[in-house]
Formats: C-alpha cells, structure tokens, sequence
C-alpha cells in the first residue's frame, strides 16, 4: 500500500510519461493484463489511456487492472490511469518513505 507522500512522488515522476496501453470496446483482457505486467516489470510506472467507447467505467478498468497486474493504482485523472509495480529484477524508482 502506498503512502500518500509515495502518491505524490509518482504522480509527479508519471507527469511526463505518456499513456502506452489503451483499453477500448473489449475492455481489458487477458493478453492485456500479460503485457502490462511486463511493461510494469521494465518501466515500473506507466499510464494507461481509456478511449471513449470502452463500456466499462473508468474505476472497474483501474480495479481489473491492479487485480490483474498486482500493481498499484496511483492516479485516475481523466481517462488515463497511471499505475506502478516495483520491479523485482531492475528497480530503478526509490519512493520517499
């Protein structure tokens, strides 16, 4: 679980990030989860951008999404939902305690 002082460290680090997975119509499904997690266990922070016509609402995306990538969910602004996993090989982000 992450600290309100870790939120505002990431949400500042994912400021210049831009989104690298869309979630459309079909919602967010197996292949995505695998993908994320690989590019979370690479880059540990990234953003996930929701097109309009996805059917589902943007807090079930962002569940579906830690649930499935056992990340955690540092920010929903807008549609995009930024998300961090410290990596287990190659950690590169060190939070403030």
């Amino acid at each position: 679980m992450l600290t309100g002082k870790q939120k505002r460290f990431l949400r500042a680090k994912a400021h210049h990030i831009d989104p690298i997975f869309q979630v459309g119509k079909d919602g967010v499904n197996e292949n995505m989860l695998i993908q994320i997690g690989e590019a979370l266990e690479k880059r540990e922070l990234i953003k996930v951008n929701i097109l309009q016509n996805c059917l589902d609402d943007k807090e079930t995306v962002a569940q579906e999404l830690q649930d499935g990538t056992a990340s955690e969910v540092v920010q929903i602004i807008g549609n995009i939902i930024v998300l961090y996993k410290p990596s287990k090989d190659n950690q590169q982000i060190q939070l403030p305690q």
